[in-house]
């Protein structure tokens, strides 16, 4: 498990701790869509959120997962 600081980037597939939790009780949610409005799951109950970019950047405690894609352009060449 890598876990990297609030500064880090977030994108799609990461898991990320927020400050607030959930009211299923859980605080981790795994970005599934990121761009000006962001989509966010949460992974204790599964529910989807709707967040504004600026609000999660906020919101986020630290970054638990990045995922690693693997065939990039950079390997390639």
């Amino acid at each position: 498990m890598m876990i990297a600081g609030p500064g880090a980037d977030i994108k799609p597939g990461s898991v990320v701790v927020l400050k607030k939790g959930h009211p299923c009780g859980e605080n981790k949610w795994e970005i599934v869509r990121f761009g000006v409005d962001c989509k966010i799951k949460c992974l204790g109950c599964g529910r989807i959120v709707l967040i504004d970019r600026l609000e999660l950047k906020k919101a986020v405690k630290k970054i638990l997962e990045v995922p690693v894609h693997e065939g990039t352009d950079a390997e390639n060449h």
